[in-house]
């Protein structure tokens, strides 16, 4: 009597690329270009309040009929929320992994001291935690009005705008965050180009050029907002 025997289902290509490191990498490094591409366009809007509040809150008003007649009311702005979660989610989780599967591969201390790594380098895990903790504050203060300063105003973002940098700690919050934005696109963005492929050592100083320029960019026009509301330049 022959003894039928189980053949093992293979994992599938999916599950095996998300498996290995490079998978993990690869994810991390699309959905940071994924996040990268709406803080541009994010950094962009938000400048707009420098132009008033009717053109603020017009351009607010405008992300939710974006889309229309074609796709109801807000559904543009929660295909972009929800894209951004995903994508959110998939960066930190990857993150994550790769870097209790680097601590599992090297138990021991080394031996001999690495070579320093740049400052950026060495706090992207940390600036990671920030930019999470700094994304939860920040939709329950513009988003929901949660723990919103003097009594959220649904339809009138420019006034919740000057309401959360009128207060020091709303400042401090976004300020922080913003530094340690710059850090992570700083190092991310070049980093994403060599998971990706198009890296070389021709390209490598070009790749990092560029993302300093993006880093600093981004930073300038983040913190742009707050200090133009502290300086008064808008109220």
């Amino acid at each position: 009597m022959a003894l039928a025997t189980r053949t093992e289902r293979k994992p599938s290509m999916t599950r095996t690329m998300w498996d290995s490191s490079l998978g993990k990498k690869t994810v991390m490094a699309v959905s940071g270009l994924i996040m990268l591409g709406y803080l541009a366009v994010h950094m962009l809007g938000n400048l707009k309040i420098f132009f008033g509040e009717g053109e603020f809150d017009h351009y607010a008003h405008w992300l939710r009929t974006l889309g229309e007649p074609f796709l109801h009311y807000e559904w543009a702005l929660w295909i972009v929320r929800v894209v951004l979660v995903v994508a959110v989610v998939a960066h930190a989780v990857s993150a994550y992994q790769l870097s209790r599967r680097d601590i599992g591969a090297r138990p021991a201390k080394y031996v001999h001291k690495k070579p320093r790594a740049s400052y950026a380098t060495r706090t992207m895990r940390w600036g990671g935690i920030i930019l999470g903790l700094f994304i939860v504050w920040h939709i329950l203060d513009l988003t929901t009005g949660t723990v919103h300063a003097n009594g959220f105003q649904h339809g009138h973002p420019y006034q919740n705008v000057i309401d959360t940098f009128s207060t020091w700690y709303g400042n401090v919050i976004y300020i922080v965050a913003v530094l340690a934005l710059g850090l992570h696109v700083q190092h991310g963005f070049w980093s994403a180009a060599q998971t990706l492929g198009v890296g070389s050592r021709t390209r490598d100083r070009a790749f990092k050029t560029i993302a300093n320029v993006l880093a600093v960019v981004l930073t300038a026009g983040f913190v742009a907002v707050p200090v133009g509301v502290m300086t008064g330049v808008v109220s």
